[in-house]
């Protein structure tokens, strides 16, 4: 009989709710200070390129087709979603917690309409499906894709074709050959994978934490603000490939058996490769990556078949004639041509921060206050916590090793943000370009009391962010 974590003790000693409440507010006066401070700066310097900073957004209060489904959504998802994740079988849970975030992401995307909201997204002059029928010849367009990056080359690829490793752009290219032509084909692919990033996830909290823990996050990963970007732009697919990746890791690393390992690891290792060539940034991937090895039982005997699968893709695309580094370096020069070298590093490298709260909301504020706890409870515990399921221990050691391998996971997740933010390749628009690392903060919002007070606010944030503004994602 599966316990219901409604009903069972939380995995460790519990900070007072006015922490939670703090960790909130704090969270909160950081998007407010970034919101004045940005719109002080744009007023008078014009250096942010974004109307609404800290987000690529206007104002423009309006509602669609899509607000009534979201409504329900959110009021069902609240009232009904952790009894629901306590209670299902654990297969069901999965579908379940897709369906939710299917819901949850078409319907903010429709509050905008289909046209708007769906069809044009990827059309636009910044986007993939401008440049398809430059791809008749892939081998020769792949060849010759350097020679288009930087603004002063010939024919120049638009802004999010030259950011990207040409993956990006080829799996609009195929989708387009198979007969799925078009911004509506396109942007429905992004939400139908981008929403099993939430299965990703918990497969992983529960293969390397605690299943109890993986039940309490999965309805904040199904109703979390990221979907308002999560369906709107590519990079909900790519932070999908790249849960994926860490997720057939955390199964590589707890198999029972050599072959099972062997085979999860090699898988890993192709998503991996593939999400490097999908974007330039999701190499960081490695560092959530990194800790699920640590987490794993099976770390050394996985390795070789990680870097096995992993080589596949570079090798392809380098025989195929592109030349990642060269790329790289090209995509920085051109990022520092346009608005990436104008935007001001000292203004977004907090306001990315405060970009990451609007897509995780307060709860995960809150949730990451708790994981942090864990960790310091957890240094009693460091001689189990690397021996995975903690067998002959008690069950409130147990649920403390479980809650301090999480709160690790998610510290992974974070490290991986912060990397990116510190880079100064990341300036703005990581609403949708963080995508795949916000994705990890999420699970904290386990450790969070009261579920469906914290759920309200996420739904709530989600809600005013897509109907009080015009995002440009």
């Amino acid at each position: 009989m599966i316990r219901s974590p409604l009903l069972s003790p939380p995995p460790l000693p519990s900070p007072p709710p006015r922490r939670d409440l703090a960790a909130a507010s704090a969270a909160a006066l950081l998007v407010l200070a970034a919101v004045l401070i940005g719109r002080h700066i744009e007023r008078t310097d014009h250096t942010l390129f974004a109307d609404w900073p800290p987000l690529w957004a206007s104002w423009g209060p309006h509602v669609g087709p899509g607000t009534p489904a979201a409504l329900t959504v959110a009021l069902l998802t609240v009232g009904y979603g952790p009894v629901l994740a306590a209670r299902l079988p654990w297969r069901a849970l999965l579908g379940a917690a897709w369906a939710t975030a299917m819901a949850w992401t078409w319907s903010l995307a429709l509050v905008d309409g289909w046209h708007r909201g769906v069809a044009v997204r990827l059309t636009t002059r910044y986007e993939y499906l401008q440049v398809i029928d430059r791809f008749h010849d892939i081998p020769a367009a792949l060849g010759d894709f350097t020679h288009h990056i930087l603004l002063g080359s010939p024919d120049h690829w638009p802004p999010h074709v030259a950011g990207h490793p040409p993956a990006a752009t080829l799996t609009f290219v195929l989708l387009d050959r198979i007969g799925l032509r078009g911004g509506g084909w396109a942007g429905a692919w992004c939400i139908t994978v981008g929403a099993t990033a939430c299965v990703a996830v918990l497969v992983t909290v529960r293969r390397l934490a605690d299943e109890d823990l993986a039940r309490r996050a999965a309805p904040f990963l199904a109703l979390a603000p990221a979907a308002v970007w999560m369906g709107t732009s590519a990079d909900g697919y790519f932070a999908a490939v790249a849960a994926w990746t860490v997720a057939v890791c955390a199964l590589a690393v707890t198999a029972t058996t050599r072959r099972r390992a062997g085979t999860a690891a090699f898988g890993s290792g192709l998503l991996f490769g593939l999400t490097c060539y999908l974007s330039y940034g999701l190499t960081l991937v490695a560092v959530i990556g990194a800790g699920v090895l640590l987490l794993g039982r099976n770390r050394l005997r996985v390795l070789p078949f990680l870097a096995a699968g992993a080589a596949v893709a570079p090798v392809a695309f380098t025989l195929a004639g592109f030349d990642w580094w060269e790329a790289y370096r090209l995509l920085v020069e051109r990022y520092h041509q346009g608005a990436g070298g104008i935007r001001p590093y000292g203004y977004w490298v907090w306001a990315n921060l405060a970009c990451t709260v609007l897509i995780t909301g307060l709860a995960t504020a809150a949730g990451l206050g708790r994981a942090g706890s864990a960790l310091v409870e957890g240094r009693r515990t460091l001689p189990a916590l690397w021996r995975y399921g903690s067998r002959g221990r008690g069950a409130g050691a147990r649920e403390q090793v479980a809650a301090t391998r999480l709160a690790l996971l998610v510290l992974g997740g974070l490290l991986a943000l912060l990397a990116a933010d510190l880079s100064g390749m990341s300036k703005a628009e990581t609403e949708r370009i963080w995508l795949p690392f916000a994705m990890w903060l999420l699970p904290a919002c386990a450790f969070l009391p009261r579920p469906r007070v914290w759920l309200a606010a996420q739904a709530v944030l989600a809600l005013l962010l897509n109907h009080l503004l015009l995002t440009g994602w």
